[in-house]
């Protein structure tokens, strides 16, 4: 049983992240969760870059939960934050990390959950015209999924952004605002937040469920919550010559309280390296 059941949580959001994350943590760890209100997570970073984000994905989250607990008479909260950026060995494709905190002010834990998916519709793109909006909708799966445009206004000298575009009349409306303000460029992007953007809420349920499984994993020693991987060690033998790789070769597991600690060899069921992986087979 968790120690966690029938226990409160507050969630730093105003994105409708709820819907996901809640019912997944009152299954698993019964935990009742309620939502911030009056709380704008904006003032910590837009993904229109209005607002820059304060910090790291983790200290970012990190603060928000923080602000919630200054909000609300609760022990436990919860933040997420997303990014997307270029894959780090894929060109010209983008990958979606999802991190979710859970602090738990009484038992003195933070644990993080995290998701790296190539499972996104970001996308941006500039244009001058509504059939370019619409085949860029195409792409991204509108009116499902929302979208932004933003441009420079010649009149104002500002940057303007209509947010939240998920029908055709207002995709219209928008296109027109844009091309009455503009020189005839403007900016079509996805809408990233998690209300607007379906594929995102998809990896946050998965970002969820890494932390929950982090929190199910008890320390054998003192039986804390949050006994999970601090170290990798690399070295797994090539299958052909047995010499180091870098593959990982074990694992290490700490507990946040005791920092009690335990090895485990071959984390992924696989006791050689494949020879193409292999330094000196394939150099």
């Amino acid at each position: 049983m968790s120690i966690y059941k029938n226990r409160g949580a507050i969630l730093a959001t105003m994105h409708n992240k709820e819907k996901v994350i809640s019912p997944l943590l009152k299954e698993h760890l019964g935990i009742n969760v309620k939502v911030t209100q009056g709380l704008n997570t904006d003032v910590f970073g837009t993904f229109t870059r209005e607002i820059k984000r304060p910090n790291t994905q983790v200290i970012t989250a990190r603060l928000k939960a923080q602000k919630a607990l200054e909000m609300y008479d609760e022990k436990i909260a919860i933040a997420s934050e997303g990014s997307f950026t270029p894959h780090p060995l894929i060109p010209y494709i983008y990958a979606n990390r999802e991190i979710m905190i859970f602090l738990d002010k009484e038992n003195d834990l933070e644990i993080i959950g995290e998701v790296f998916s190539l499972e996104t519709n970001f996308n941006h793109q500039t244009i001058s015209n509504l059939e370019e909006a619409e085949e860029f909708g195409k792409k991204v799966g509108f009116p499902e999924h929302g979208l932004v445009i933003s441009f420079d206004n010649i009149y104002t000298g500002k940057t303007e952004f209509i947010k939240g575009i998920t029908s055709q009349e207002n995709l219209i409306n928008s296109v027109e605002i844009a091309l009455k303000n503009t020189n005839g460029k403007f900016n079509i992007e996805t809408d990233m937040r998690a209300m607007y953007n379906p594929t995102r809420m998809k990896n946050i349920a998965l970002t969820t469920q890494d932390l929950i499984n982090k929190i199910n994993s008890l320390c054998p020693q003192c039986n804390s919550p949050g006994f999970i991987i601090a170290q990798r060690i690399s070295g797994l033998p090539c299958e052909l010559c047995h010499q180091p790789t870098s593959s990982i070769k074990a694992v290490i597991f700490k507990c946040q309280k005791c920092s009690f600690t335990q090895q485990k060899l071959f984390p992924n069921n696989q006791e050689f390296a494949d020879p193409s992986l292999c330094e000196y087979c394939n150099p």
